[in-house]
């Protein structure tokens, strides 16, 4: 008996995307201070969830395209200090990434900041005129200066590029101007020679409003979804690496394809960050 299809997720949402309502991107929410939930469903939890927003939620377009590939390179120290202070749970910890929008134009440099407050902030400057996995004296200077100013805390010396995701994204906005629920598929994650991969039939959502009590949140909790304290660096890491994070094992081993024996080491290649 042939075994069914594997359903993909990407589909699905493109799917979902299409039927519902557009919006510009002028009128999506910042929400640079934030409260952020995460779930991992399948694509059908994914067309209940749709179904019970309705008409409450549109969608981003861009020049007529509803979903987008998102390509981001992550840095670190050589000993991984952010991975680390995400892995201890720290109260005030950081991720720097640039991010580029592929289908949408852009690049970015993107801070996040988590304080004490348990929320996250996030500042970003404009990174058109430098490679993506490259950071500039510039880059350096706000990385330092932010750091400083809004978690008392000094910038690690050196940071290097460690990994880069791409995947493909769909923002469906609350009208209200209150949230937006990021819907994510395909992704891939690499580090030199080694690469994982999402499963298909999943979505990684991401629930991110003002209180931390976005509609979709309880939508989700009813359909039967819980939120996962996850971040895509940090199971890249914990997958490529093989490093300790048991917490994140569980989202690990339901989230990502199983990797064939020798994909990977340990460490990244002999003077090489990556």
């Amino acid at each position: 008996m042939t075994p069914p299809a594997t359903v993909d997720a990407g589909v699905v949402l493109a799917g979902v995307a299409a039927g519902a309502a557009p919006v510009g991107l002028e009128e999506v929410p910042e929400l640079m201070s934030r409260v952020d939930h995460k779930y991992i469903v399948t694509a059908d939890v994914m067309v209940r969830l749709a179904a019970e927003l309705g008409d409450r939620f549109a969608v981003l377009r861009i020049a007529g395209r509803r979903q987008f590939r998102y390509s981001s390179t992550y840095f670190d120290t050589p000993d991984l200090l952010t991975f680390r202070q995400h892995r201890q749970e720290r109260r005030r910890r950081f991720k720097l990434r640039t991010r580029t929008y592929v289908d949408g134009g852009g690049s970015w440099l993107e801070l996040k900041l988590n304080g004490a407050r348990g929320g996250t902030d996030k500042h970003r400057i404009p990174y058109d005129d430098a490679p993506a996995h490259i950071l500039t004296g510039q880059a350096l200077d706000f990385v330092s200066d932010t750091l400083v100013s809004r978690l008392h805390l000094t910038a690690p010396d050196p940071l290097g590029p460690v990994l880069s995701t791409d995947y493909r994204r769909v923002t469906l906005v609350d009208r209200s101007g209150t949230a937006r629920l990021t819907c994510d598929s395909g992704l891939v994650c690499r580090s030199g020679d080694r690469r994982v991969a999402a499963r298909r039939d999943l979505v990684l959502l991401e629930s991110k409003s003002a209180d931390g009590r976005a509609v979709a949140d309880r939508v989700l909790r009813g359909l039967g979804a819980r939120p996962v304290p996850v971040s895509k660096y940090c199971l890249a890491v914990t997958a490529l690496r093989h490093r300790r994070a048991n917490q994140w094992l569980p989202v690990v081993h339901h989230y990502l394809e199983p990797q064939p024996p020798g994909s990977g080491g340990d460490r990244p290649p002999p003077g090489s960050w990556w």
